[in-house]
């Protein structure tokens, strides 16, 4: 793919910062890559090149601005299946499986979800000048379910301004230990980093920690555990997880936020992400997208719900 150059005229008024004004322009990029390009000296007005990126546009103009071609990441592509629920030009959309993790990040260098990404569709687009997928939001290592994928920096922008307003519907289904204190509700906690454990989050202290808000439903009791629906509506990180071990119902198989020792045979929590609800880049519908419980979650329900039918 090679660099692309464009030209724009600014009419002169109302006087503006060049940063902001070829933002409005391309909206298909982000103000921060349009901020390093103009550092790059890949901005000329009027044949002369201008670094500042708050350089004031105060007269008529002609402004040229050249897109470098995406570098390659320092990745390399692996050959990993996925199970794919949609796919288009702009998205990929895929259910991650349990042991994945997400994004490549200290000791985790290969066999991330993004590696398995570039490998099913090498030749992107790129996210910020590099040829990547652009990763939106996560799930935990452990935590299966839907993950939407950004291919380009347009569909990047439009999904990440729909995660930051928080204008995206999240479901999750949940097994729990024991019952929670009512059959629904809805938890407000703020969640700041553990200081005892930097590695764990924690419920915070009035005034400290960012606003944490999440939803729950009891689907079904199966004994001494709960299968719960879970909705977010924030996005921080290990969220369910503390909200839950918070209100005495951890997730079972959780040895971080619940019990050391499993309450049910598991290799890794019960958490799975259900249902995605957003809208697609240039499309004012929401669409949706669900994953099916995984088949070693399902056979844990399969279980206790057979241990309750024999009256155990």
């Amino acid at each position: 793919m090679n660099s692309t150059t464009y030209t724009v005229i600014f009419p002169g008024e109302p006087h503006e910062r060049l940063d902001k004004f070829l933002t409005t322009q391309f909206p298909d990029r982000s103000r921060s890559q349009i901020q390093r390009i103009i550092r790059d000296g890949l901005v000329l007005i009027d044949q002369k090149s201008i670094i500042k990126t708050g350089y004031l546009l105060d007269k008529s103009v002609s402004i040229s601005i050249t897109f470098p071609a995406p570098t390659p990441l320092d990745l390399e592509p692996e050959n990993t299946p996925l199970d794919i629920i949609y796919e288009d030009d702009d998205v990929l959309v895929v259910n991650k499986p349990a042991g994945m993790v997400t994004h490549p990040a200290v000791g985790h260098q290969s066999g991330t979800l993004v590696h398995a990404a570039l490998g099913h569709t090498p030749f992107l687009e790129g996210i910020g000048g590099k040829m990547r997928p652009g990763i939106v939001h996560r799930l935990d290592k452990n935590t299966s379910g839907v993950v939407i994928i950004a291919k380009n920096e347009l569909a990047h922008n439009w999904l990440q301004r729909q995660f930051k307003s928080r204008n995206v519907n999240k479901t999750y289904l949940a097994l729990v230990d024991k019952h929670p204190p009512t059959e629904s509700g809805k938890i407000v906690a703020p969640i700041y980093r553990d200081r005892l454990n930097r590695k764990k989050m924690a419920i915070a202290p009035e005034g400290e920690g960012k606003n944490s808000v999440t939803i729950y439903h009891t689907l079904n009791k199966l004994g001494q555990f709960s299968l719960l629906e879970v909705r977010l509506l924030t996005g921080r990180t290990h969220q369910i997880r503390v909200h839950l071990s918070s209100i005495g119902s951890p997730i079972t198989g959780d040895t971080v936020y619940g019990h050391s020792t499993p309450t049910m045979k598991l290799d890794r929590h019960f958490l799975h992400a259900k249902r995605l609800e957003i809208k697609l880049p240039g499309n004012q519908m929401m669409s949706t997208f669900e994953a099916k419980l995984p088949g070693d979650l399902q056979n844990i329900i399969d279980e206790l719900s057979e241990r309750r039918n024999n009256g155990f």
